[in-house]
């Protein structure tokens, strides 16, 4: 098979007739927006249990400020600047979600008597 047979195969020829790599495959993001919601889930918990009631919703906040941080450095760290913005707000829109669910579930357990 020659040249313009190959080409038209699908195969991208370079300039001295060597088949051409593709490039690498970029790292995966998701894991990085999931460990910051996994992140947000410890410090709800850890906020819930040692943190009064009076205090917790303001706890939260700084929590969650901590995962904004932590969104940041993670994003930073896996080198990738394609999507940065969304992988930074997915990653702190889940964890105030988390975080969310968590105080949720500790304020209704304060309504039960006992």
């Amino acid at each position: 098979m020659g040249p313009a047979a190959a080409g038209a195969a699908g195969d991208v020829m370079g300039d001295d007739g060597d088949v051409a790599l593709p490039e690498l495959a970029p790292r995966r993001t998701l894991g990085g927006v999931v460990a910051v919601w996994v992140l947000a889930a410890v410090i709800a918990i850890l906020i819930g249990i040692f943190a009064t009631p009076d205090w917790r919703a303001a706890w939260l906040g700084v929590g969650l400020g901590g995962c904004l941080i932590a969104a940041f450095a993670t994003q930073l760290w896996s080198g990738r600047s394609q999507g940065f913005t969304e992988r930074v707000a997915a990653s702190v829109l889940g964890a105030a979600l988390v975080m969310g669910v968590v105080s949720l579930g500790f304020g209704l357990a304060a309504l039960v008597p006992g």
